[in-house]
């Protein structure tokens, strides 16, 4: 099977493309600059403005859309718009599938770029190929960077009631292969992490690991989108489901488990 993977430089690309190429697919990347890679065929395309689409999805079987450009004001232009230039294209040229990945909580979380997320499913879902849409929750290196940028001043800044279910973006591209391998499921499918975790025992894992004794300084979020948080808007009881913890994340990224 011949699949086509927008947005294949980014986070989760990454662990698709190595993940597609062992099971066997013939895989074609795409990214908005040239890039050389031997075990790929990278195609040059701008979901902005649709040049290179028609190209890209030409004599491919599938197209995997993880391109995303999230919280920009080009958000709506790439994510919802450029989707729909994807999908026409790809009806065009007669593709079997189209496997959207998308986010749990789009459907729920009040959050403006969750609105775009779920503007675009609905486009694939209404496009003219069979599809299949992924939601799946937080990779672990997002929220690495999250407890990051949220400790820069000294304490960690966070709502402590929020609830997270971080989910191994290498697992989740082995969830992608399994749709693409299945078919078209003509509906959404959720997968998450192992472990639904509060916002604090997360940061005393991540405080652990990292050796850090910064102190947590508890803020709670206002309104629609903090009730949604700490309801776990972001989580998910579908299964099949991840098996590797933020524990584990901690271990592989700082040495040591994180375990408080």
């Amino acid at each position: 099977m011949r699949v086509l993977v927008t947005g294949a430089g980014g986070l989760l690309g990454r662990a698709v493309l190595p993940r597609l190429r062992a099971d066997g697919f013939d895989v074609r990347a795409t990214s908005r600059r040239p890039r050389h890679d031997p075990g790929a065929d990278w195609a040059v395309v701008d979901l902005a403005t649709g040049a290179g689409l028609t190209e890209a999805v030409a004599g491919v079987d599938a197209v995997l859309h993880l391109a995303s450009l999230p919280n920009s004001r080009h958000t709506h232009r790439v994510d919802v718009l450029g989707t729909r230039r994807l999908v026409l294209a790809a009806g065009r040229a007669g593709v079997n599938h189209l496997v959207y990945v998308s986010i749990v909580g789009v459907d729920r979380v009040p959050y403006r770029y969750y609105r775009h997320k779920l503007a675009a499913e609905q486009v694939v879902a209404a496009g003219p190929v069979p599809w299949t849409v992924l939601r799946a929750t937080q990779f672990p290196p997002f929220l690495d960077v999250l407890l990051r940028t949220a400790s820069r001043f000294g304490p960690v800044v966070g709502d402590p009631a929020v609830l997270a279910q971080p989910v191994d973006q290498h697992e989740v591209a082995g969830r992608l292969a399994e749709r693409l391998t299945a078919g078209p499921l003509r509906g959404v499918e959720e997968y998450g992490g192992s472990q639904v975790l509060r916002f604090d025992e997360a940061v005393r894992a991540w405080q652990a690991a990292r050796g850090s004794r910064r102190p947590l300084l508890p803020v709670r979020f206002p309104g629609r989108l903090g009730r949604a948080l700490r309801e776990g808007g972001l989580t998910t009881t579908a299964t099949p489901a991840g098996s590797r913890t933020w524990a584990d994340y901690l271990a592989d990224t700082y040495g040591r488990t994180g375990a408080s």
